[in-house]
């Protein structure tokens, strides 16, 4: 909300929550009940022009610019080996954690979580089968296509039970200037209705 309030554009908005989260860090329950639950949040950030995935982990971080198909995120990182922006001190830390060993590629998903990024796209999850049906309709993607695809409880994108999707959002964000910009929320807690 603070990037949108603050930028004009998805790589400004990209620098004030990087900034936000440097000098605040991040936490906080995720849950209203009593359970203690709390991981570290990814941001699909987007204008006209250009999108950006922003993905952390306590106070680092990794962004990748998005250059064409289709991305999407879901409770795990991402970013692999393609890093546009980071924290300068990630792969430092990742080196002092016993994470990389300095010598192969960087693989900030590899390095920053427990998930083989080898299996990312291909296991049963919410990021793999998000992923399957943003590809099925690669390069003809409509609002109403992905308001389908945000509806689907097989997949796991609308989630049921104890952590249930509470909302849904797509924007459509025409390159043409003169052409307005029209988002769309759920008006219900499922986004299914």
């Amino acid at each position: 909300r603070l990037g949108l309030e603050r930028a004009d554009t998805a790589e400004k908005a990209l620098t004030v929550i990087i900034e936000l989260l440097e000098k605040y860090g991040q936490g906080g329950n995720c849950m209203e009940s009593q359970m203690v639950f709390t991981y570290h949040n990814s941001f699909l950030i987007a204008d006209r022009k250009e999108a950006w995935v922003l993905e952390t982990s306590g106070k680092y971080w990794a962004a990748e610019k998005v250059e064409g198909g289709v991305r999407n995120i879901s409770n795990q990182l991402s970013i692999t080996t393609k890093i546009d922006r980071e924290h300068p001190e990630l792969k430092e830390y990742a080196k002092s954690r016993g994470w990389w060993d300095g010598k192969k590629e960087f693989d900030f998903a590899a390095a920053y979580s427990y998930v083989n990024t080898a299996r990312m796209t291909t296991s049963r999850g919410r990021y793999c089968e998000g992923y399957k049906l943003l590809n099925k309709h690669k390069g003809s993607i409509t609002s109403e296509i992905m308001m389908e695809i945000l509806r689907d409880k097989e997949s796991g994108i609308n989630m049921e039970g104890g952590f249930m999707t509470t909302g849904s959002m797509v924007s459509v964000l025409p390159q043409d200037p003169h052409l307005p910009c029209v988002h769309f929320f759920t008006g219900t807690p499922d986004p299914a209705r």
